[in-house]
């Protein structure tokens, strides 16, 4: 039995869902989970998202604890007939939440409205006090080298003569052409993380990643923040280094991050803690696309396009260049 046809069942005789149509969607950059779009016989449409090899999920805890505290920009998840928020089929953990018709933003650019509905989100978000039993379940902040740590290994791997497919062999290339500001993104990053670990900075629910990607645009020009499925507590900057940080190339316009702030309003912005991020950020998708193209054939047909995101970290006003000059503005 195939993959999609195990979560048309579960649909059916789990959640009570007459499914349709299973579609699968070329969303997101995760590969441990997959993402589709279910119809059901009402027309009605969902999004199913099979996460694998997850023992437990805390998306559902965060979304209920978002919900109550009155945050309408949250898409709700859907619970199966055994009033469960995930389900269980073989190595697949699904989450099932109502599908939003429209575009991210990514590929439609924030109203001015939107900007400050957005910043009032994020803000709501950062003030809710989180329930022991929910901080118990949640990462605490800690500046860890992990990352940093594999990227160090990577510039080790890339001295050698390059092995792999034709992707692979690139990205050597480039890795070797762009090795200084490789290394100066590491080197910053760990600078600042030394620093941060020996202060202490007030915690609150952080995204995490919630870049242009992650917010949707109904047809209506609602707002929602989705893919709630990496929350930490951490120093509210783990959230604000996305505004103004031109993730995909976008969100990097001094106008946006005015209309942001007007939102999100008065606050005093740690810009030690804000560089950390931006550096760190990019460190780690540097780790990660290296790790999936150099040292494995994980993505097949995907590869290509995990090394376009690779390469356009360090276009022009893309994230590289933006994380160093935030970097250059501190007084070191």
């Amino acid at each position: 039995m195939s993959d999609e046809q195990r979560i048309i069942d579960c649909l059916i005789n789990d959640y009570g869902i007459e499914i349709v149509e299973l579609a699968l969607l070329p969303l997101g950059s995760d590969m441990h989970a997959s993402v589709y779009k279910a119809q059901g016989y009402d027309r009605s449409c969902y999004f199913i998202k099979a996460k694998r090899y997850q023992d437990s999920d805390i998306t559902p805890f965060i979304i209920e604890l978002l919900q109550d505290a009155g945050i309408k920009q949250i898409v709700p998840i859907i619970k199966a007939i055994h009033l469960k928020p995930t389900y269980r089929i073989g190595e697949f953990t699904l989450t099932v939440s109502p599908f939003i018709e429209g575009k991210d933003g990514f590929s439609q650019t924030l109203t001015d409205d939107q900007w400050i509905t957005f910043g009032k989100t994020i803000r709501k978000v950062h003030e809710i006090e989180v329930p022991a039993s929910i901080q118990a379940m949640l990462d605490l902040e800690s500046y860890s080298s992990q990352w940093r740590d594999v990227v160090k290994s990577l510039l080790l791997h890339i001295q050698h003569e390059p092995r792999g497919d034709e992707v692979a062999i690139q990205l050597v290339a480039f890795m070797k052409q762009h090795v200084v500001s490789i290394e100066r993104l590491v080197g910053r990053a760990e600078h600042l993380a030394q620093k941060l670990q020996k202060k202490s900075h007030e915690f609150v629910l952080c995204h995490t990643d919630i870049h242009g990607g992650n917010i949707m645009i109904d047809v209506n020009n609602a707002i929602y923040m989705v893919d709630w499925d990496a929350p930490i507590m951490a120093p509210k900057e783990r959230d604000l280094m996305f505004i103004g940080g031109g993730v995909a190339n976008v969100w990097n316009q001094p106008h946006e991050e005015a209309l942001f702030y007007q939102g999100y309003g008065k606050t005093e912005v740690n810009m030690e803690i804000l560089a950390y991020y931006r550096l760190e950020r990019i460190v780690q998708d540097i780790a990660e696309y290296g790790q999936q193209l150099l040292l494995s054939a994980a993505g097949g047909k995907d590869r290509l396009q995990s090394y376009k995101h690779f390469v356009a970290q360090f276009d022009t006003q893309g994230v590289v260049e933006i994380a160093f000059k935030t970097d250059d503005g501190l007084a070191i």
